[in-house]
């Protein structure tokens, strides 16, 4: 499996975070490292309602709790799922402060009229994942074509089934697929249980299961790369706060400790 990037402490994130709002209380207004502006008052307070997709999950995990150390008077409900049905939530009228996809592509759907801003905060690549023992002995791409190795892959519709099928179609490889499924979570979840010999996940997810499956990498040439976009969809304190977090060094360090790919 592919050796996760180092992770900046806890203690040092939370204590960068604090910095940051400190800065945003103090000035009104703050640029972060790609250009984007945050602003803040003192007492920051309130509800960041962050959907994000589900190969977010760890991430953002992390960021929540950093940022709500930070801002003990902000509560971040966080939802994951499907790039393609948080989107569809947000068209039907959820609410939600913030949404982070999976691809540029992803947001094409969404209602423009709800966007005040968007900001790419990542990158990732795809990578095979098999059980730690690798049963179908999987060392490339090109084993995925073997009629004995079971490969599970997401769902065309959403953006880590498209990613995939583009990768295929550059490999010339047609995989032995067995099942698909609705978002990259659940995918990876087939290996995980034993009843896959491989999926094709995002590199961050095999970096954040950790011990519980095993990576092997596509090549560059093959491989296939996503934007991630992190769009602002309310324009309160808090909301403006969290997304300048996220667009921070420390912000953006805790995303690429899991994965992720510089913007």
């Amino acid at each position: 499996m592919s050796a996760p990037p180092p992770r900046l402490p806890r203690r040092h994130r939370a204590v960068a975070a604090a910095a940051l709002v400190a800065l945003l209380t103090a000035c009104g207004t703050s640029t972060t490292p790609t250009g984007s502006t945050g602003s803040g008052t003192a007492g920051v307070s309130g509800t960041v309602t962050v959907l994000a997709a589900a190969s977010l999950t760890e991430s953002f995990d992390a960021l929540r709790a950093d940022f709500e150390a930070a801002n003990p008077d902000v509560t971040v409900e966080t939802s994951y799922g499907s790039s393609a049905t948080l989107v569809q939530q947000v068209n039907n009228g959820a609410p939600a402060s913030v949404i982070a996809l999976a691809g540029t592509s992803a947001a094409e759907p969404l209602d423009r009229s709800l966007v005040r801003d968007t900001q790419t905060f990542a990158t990732n690549i795809l990578e095979i994942a098999t059980p730690p023992d690798n049963p179908g002995n999987v060392t490339s791409i090109d084993d995925l074509a073997e009629p004995t190795v079971k490969v599970v892959l997401c769902a065309d519709t959403v953006p880590c089934g498209k990613a995939a099928e583009a990768t295929f179609r550059k490999a010339r490889v047609v995989p032995n697929v067995v099942s698909t499924e609705v978002d990259v979570k659940a995918t990876l979840a087939k290996v995980k249980l034993g009843e896959a010999d491989a999926a094709v996940v995002y590199r961050s997810d095999v970096i954040a299961a950790k011990d519980a499956v095993r990576g092997v990498e596509i090549p560059a040439q093959f491989n296939t790369s996503l934007d991630y976009p992190v769009i602002t969809l309310a324009d309160d304190a808090a909301t403006r706060a969290f997304v300048a977090y996220l667009l921070s060094a420390p912000g953006l360090a805790t995303v690429q400790a899991f994965g992720f790919g510089a913007p």
